[in-house]
């Protein structure tokens, strides 16, 4: 096999662990609040058992954009499939709230590892990055699809225990054993080792950076409702469980259709018109998804939410990714990262506080509007970022 064959096998081994790692996430999106559900456990209880561990992602993100940097994304992706493999084992057996607390902070230390560190291979990978990385978004959103989808037919034909086994098989040892083929691109390092935070000092003090993270928020919103909200709301509205699992991966479709298509268009970040336009689309997507009883249009909008999302996280990937060089890029992703965490801790918790108090149906109304108005919020954001046309 000649080396150009060798590098192709290999960076078709780096997609191919993206893909089982995110059937893995996409299965929990459909498993964890439903399992809670059935349980027993409040709207708050729901909410906060998918959100306070974000608190400790949060914080984690950090560490594995620096990480990166410092150990390569190849180490820190192996590390966040193990801690997925662990979690889904957990998963299977626990039955009380500290059990599944537990597990949901190993998921949660995977999730904080697995971005950064994948983020920052992608846009390292030879070839345009826009598209690269666009492949990289298209292939984690397919296999999120085939998750939902399987995980919902686990729960129906199976049982949840079994769904929790698939997620450690596919989203723990197979992305393990494919991430472990994958040759990453040589560590860059300076000359002399820099404190581990030495990065973030420098790149908190750029506009730029924290336009980012605006955009990070509204992309991460369907993924936070994904594997809270979005479930119980398809559940309360008369639809089975792996009714609820192929709907929810429209959203996925949607996504997939993004990073194919983004890749064309979103070449640069130099205006806001992209940003708040797709932001506009989440928003509005998420604030009709109660009015709708029938699977059609519901499909439709979580295909259009997915598409928003997608299209999102391009923008600000690409965003960050120009922003720095190589060195720090993982820094840079793993605080831009942030809005993506944020996301992951406000919106369960908002959402099951609103669920206890009005119902489902009036907390998305709510949640929708909110995501307008943060998307409206973007334009001057940007003209503050991008004073003078150059982010700085």
């Amino acid at each position: 096999m000649t080396s150009s064959a060798h590098r192709r096998a290999g960076i078709g081994a780096f997609f191919a662990a993206a893909f089982a790692w995110n059937m893995g996430l996409g299965m929990t999106h459909i498993l964890i609040p439903l399992y809670a559900d059935h349980l027993g456990y409040s709207g708050v209880a729901v909410g906060s058992l998918v959100a306070l561990p974000v608190v400790l992602q949060i914080a984690l993100n950090l560490l594995g954009g620096a990480w990166t940097d410092r150990l390569g994304g190849k180490r820190l992706a192996l590390a966040s499939s193990a801690a997925f493999a662990l979690a889904g084992v957990v998963f299977a057996f626990a039955s009380t709230f500290a059990a599944l607390f537990f597990a949901q902070l190993c998921a949660v230390l995977s999730r904080a590892l697995f971005w950064p560190a994948t983020w920052s291979l992608g846009s390292q990978l030879p070839g345009d990055r826009s598209t690269q990385m666009g492949r990289l978004n298209s292939t984690t959103n397919a296999g999120q699809i085939i998750g939902t989808s399987l995980a919902g037919l686990a729960i129906a034909y199976l049982s949840f225990a079994s769904g929790f086994w698939l997620v450690a098989l596919f989203g723990g040892a197979l992305s393990f054993a494919l991430m472990s083929a994958f040759a990453a691109p040589a560590l860059r390092t300076h000359a002399a080792p820099q404190p581990i935070f030495a990065a973030y000092r420098a790149l908190v003090r750029r506009p730029a950076i924290w336009f980012g993270i605006m955009c990070a928020y509204v992309s991460a919103l369907p993924f936070s409702l994904s594997f809270s909200f979005y479930p119980i709301l398809l559940v309360s509205e008369g639809f089975a469980s792996d009714e609820a699992g192929w709907l929810l991966a429209a959203r996925g479709v949607g996504s997939v259709c993004a990073g194919a298509a983004a890749a064309r268009f979103v070449r640069g970040v130099s205006t806001a018109a992209v940003a708040v336009a797709t932001g506009l689309v989440v928003g509005t997507s998420i604030l009709l998804s109660p009015a709708f009883q029938h699977a059609l249009p519901i499909a439709t909008l979580l295909f259009l939410v997915g598409f928003g999302s997608g299209v999102m996280t391009l923008y600000f990937q690409l965003l960050i990714s120009d922003l720095v060089s190589v060195e720090t890029r993982g820094s840079a992703l793993g605080l831009g990262g942030l809005g993506w965490g944020l996301s992951h801790l406000t919106t369960p918790l908002i959402m099951g506080a609103l669920k206890d108090a009005v119902g489902i149906a009036p907390a998305f109304y709510a949640m929708g509007g909110i995501a307008i108005v943060w998307a409206l919020s973007l334009a001057p954001m940007h003209a503050w970022a991008f004073r003078g046309g150059r982010p700085r």
